[in-house]
């Protein structure tokens, strides 16, 4: 899926972050040496978030164990005291400049998966996809190679979202949880993998390729205003070339995925590459992802920071072929596979 571009937090009280701004953050991304944040103070924690109504909002952060407020591109230092509990206790609200600024909700909660009720029945999506075809390709394309992640390195964790009810439909759309990506891109992944041991951290996998019609089932399923956040069919995803994986980090000690600036999948700006919100811890382990991501030959897309495009994508052919067939040369059987 794709999600749309962070926007603007209000017209008088807070706007998009001014280049100065995000050019700072991009140097500080660039260097390998900044030291990893601490976790937010649980104290805290609560507080962070975006506060007022459409329009005028504005976004509060944590960074060294203290809270700033992100208004008008300018960062100020807040205390516990600029809040207060609203509804009964359940949520704060921050008061600024002589006004009180309800908590407003954005995304998901963490653990809880974002969800859409489909416009039409899941096997009435898949019977219809299935009798499609995707858009036919001219010009010279490069063999197909899939491999199986899992085959090249297994210390590669999946949590194969779209094989199970756990994503924004709420139906499986793949038949078994496996991922698959072209051979250079999948070795550049095992890299990566293998560059993030060092800061204590692995890769887990949500998705890779794709067969086109689940592509097709994702638009069919969706509104026309929901159409930004899925791509469309006609011409395809790299998803489906084999060339696109969406992905996070694990703790190798614990096995847990890395809590980052938002979720997977998530409908909201929170998903935005350069989302300048959440805890610091957050935000260095979502940019130490595209920072290894980045160094073997993937590009982030800026509206999902989960989502990496392989080098080249547009070499590899649109592809239709489900997970059971994925490297069955003609007369064999399931049996043989990729890898």
């Amino acid at each position: 899926m794709r999600a749309t571009a962070f926007r603007p937090l209000g017209d008088s009280l807070a706007q998009r972050v001014p280049a100065k701004h995000l050019m700072a953050r991009r140097a500080a991304f660039q260097d390998p040496a900044r030291p990893k944040p601490q976790p937010v103070p649980a104290e805290i924690a609560g507080f962070i978030g975006e506060y007022g109504v459409d329009g005028d909002t504005v976004l509060v952060l944590e960074r060294a164990g203290r809270l700033f407020v992100l208004a008008g591109g300018h960062e100020t230092a807040l205390t516990r005291s600029h809040f207060t509990p609203s509804e009964a206790g359940r949520s704060p609200s921050l008061r600024m400049a002589g006004r009180t600024l309800p908590r407003r909700a954005v995304g998901t909660e963490e653990g809880v998966t974002f969800r859409i009720t489909p416009l039409h029945p899941v096997e009435e999506l898949r019977r219809s996809a299935l009798a499609a075809s995707p858009p036919p390709e001219e010009g010279h394309l490069r063999p197909s190679d899939l491999v199986e992640l899992v085959a090249l390195e297994p210390g590669i964790r999946l949590d194969i979202r779209y094989a199970s009810t756990n994503n924004f439909l709420g139906a499986p759309m793949y038949s078994s949880a496996r991922a698959f990506l072209q051979r250079p891109a999948a070795q550049a992944l095992v890299r990566v993998h293998h560059g993030l041991a060092v800061y204590g951290y692995g890769l887990l996998i949500h998705d890779a390729y794709r067969p086109w019609f689940v592509t097709k089932m994702f638009w069919d399923a969706t509104r026309g205003s929901q159409h930004q956040f899925v791509a469309d069919p006609a011409s395809g995803s790299k998803h489906n070339r084999g060339a696109a994986v969406d992905l996070t980090l694990y703790d190798l000690k614990t096995g847990r995925p890395a809590r980052m600036t938002g979720g997977y999948d998530e409908f909201s700006h929170r998903s935005n590459a350069d989302y300048p919100g959440g805890t610091a811890l957050e935000r260095w382990l979502r940019d130490l992802l595209r920072r290894e991501m980045e160094a073997q030959g993937f590009a982030v897309n800026p509206s999902e920071w989960w989502h990496f495009d392989y080098t080249g994508w547009k070499e590899f052919p649109l592809l239709n072929v489900p997970f059971e067939q994925v490297g069955l040369r003609k007369g064999e059987g399931p049996a043989h596979r990729s890898g």
